[in-house]
């Protein structure tokens, strides 16, 4: 490792992030749509919608906070094909730094952007009675999870930013991720589905990774779920990492 891999990384973090500063709208647009979701499903959906819970907006909250990560990092898949494209990669590789740190600033702009993104939209889910009994470590926990789970969805993003054509290409790839939560128990409890249906989504990432969330939140046991969304978000992080990596290197 380049004995200024770090120093490297935090002047490319400092730069992505100064293009995040600046166009603040981008975390604007990020948070309305799940901000949006989570407005039509508490107060025109919820009152249908059978969860066993008092609280619908306790129950919602993981998925919209996966929406809203998922909605984020189509941007960095974004930002990585107009460096790509406008041959940014290539005046930083003339430069005696790291190469992957022009990567990694990318990636952790990411985390740090949908860091924002999702405190914006907790914020705007206690106005709507959003309320939690978890203590500090649980919390944290919640934020280490969503945490993976942006990064190993931010590497994918990476995946798409440097081998997409068009703009179009790029943007398209975020559209399945944002469906996932869907057909999951983010919004509805699995036994309420078909029966084809309910094995897809009890057996799908997104419903380990929401479930534990839930649990979390409400002070509840984990039990096993946990594990299981830790294996997946690590699992896709390290695939997601090697293919974006190969992808990286093959501009270089």
């Amino acid at each position: 490792m380049n004995k200024h891999f770090f120093s490297d990384m935090g002047v490319m973090l400092g730069r992505s992030m100064r293009h995040i500063s600046r166009s603040m709208d981008t975390i604007i647009t990020v948070t309305i749509t799940p901000i949006a979701l989570l407005l039509l499903f508490v107060y025109v959906f919820g009152g249908a919608i059978k969860t066993g819970t008092d609280n619908y907006v306790n129950y919602l909250m993981p998925g919209i906070l996966l929406i809203a990560v998922a909605s984020g990092i189509s941007y960095t898949a974004y930002r990585l094909f107009l460096d790509k494209q406008r041959g940014i990669f290539e005046r930083f590789h003339s430069m005696p730094i790291a190469r992957s740190t022009v990567l990694w600033g990318h990636v952790l702009t990411s985390l740090v952007s949908n860091a924002l993104s999702v405190a914006i939209i907790i914020l705007v889910a206690l106005i709507m009675g959003f309320r939690s009994p978890a203590g500090v470590l649980s919390w944290l926990a919640v934020a280490g999870i969503i945490a993976l789970f942006t990064l190993a969805m931010t590497w994918i993003a990476a995946i798409a930013g440097l081998s997409a054509k068009s703009v179009d290409g790029v943007s398209a790839f975020s559209y399945p991720l944002i469906f996932l939560p869907f057909i999951s128990s983010a919004f509805v409890p699995t036994n309420s589905m078909p029966s084809a249906v309910r094995a897809f989504a009890e057996n799908q990432p997104v419903t380990s990774i929401v479930e534990s969330i839930r649990a979390l939140l409400s002070n509840q046991p984990v039990g096993n779920e946990i594990w299981i969304a830790l294996a997946w978000c690590v699992g896709i992080m390290i695939v997601a990492y090697f293919f974006a990596m190969r992808a990286y290197k093959a501009r270089i």
